[in-house]
């Protein structure tokens, strides 16, 4: 006598299967989405981060202006930016494709009303004092630090291990400040 499986086991074993694999593929998907937002080569330095968003506010109030908010939204387009700048060797507010830095900003901040950017790269090192001290030496640099239109501020350090392109290949730090007023 043949004997036919249970419909509710096999149901069940093919239902588990199907669990399994969904949880492989969801698993395999975060994984791969945080090797692709830091690689071995590319560290975010989130003490410096908060050591220059300090520097920024203490010049602000220093001359008499309002300290700035910290914006996630800003700290997300301010790292794609400066990892993007570190993996496709380029310096430049435009993103690699040529897209205008204030697009870019717009797809992470939004609506806002104005926005800036300050960059800047150094090799093997780079501190927020010395940060600072370039943007200040630097009259467009200073003038987005000192803008009293801003109220939000996002920060992205990151160091990146042989950096192609401009970086020749060496082990540099890249800093994105990005600003911002909402409507």
């Amino acid at each position: 006598m043949a004997r036919l499986p249970d419909c509710r086991n096999l149901v069940g074993v093919k239902a588990l299967r199907l669990a399994l694999a969904t949880a492989l593929l969801v698993a395999t998907g975060y994984l791969t989405a945080s090797a692709l937002a830091t690689s071995p080569s590319e560290k975010n330095l989130p003490s410096l981060n908060r050591q220059v968003f300090a520097a920024v506010n203490k010049l602000r109030v220093a001359h008499g202006l309002i300290a700035l908010h910290n914006s996630n939204a800003l700290d997300r387009s301010a790292r794609q930016h400066s990892l993007e700048m570190g993996r496709d060797g380029y310096f430049a507010h435009s993103s690699h494709d040529g897209t205008p830095f204030w697009k870019r900003l717009q797809r992470y901040y939004h609506p806002y009303e104005s926005v800036g950017e300050n960059l800047v790269w150094q090799s093997p090192r780079l501190s927020a004092g010395g940060a600072m001290k370039l943007w200040i030496g630097s009259a467009p640099h200073l003038k987005n630090l000192l803008d009293p239109q801003w109220r939000d501020m996002g920060v992205s350090a990151v160091r990146v291990a042989h950096a192609p392109g401009v970086y020749g290949g060496r082990t540099v730090v890249i800093i994105t400040n990005d600003f911002g007023v909402r409507r």
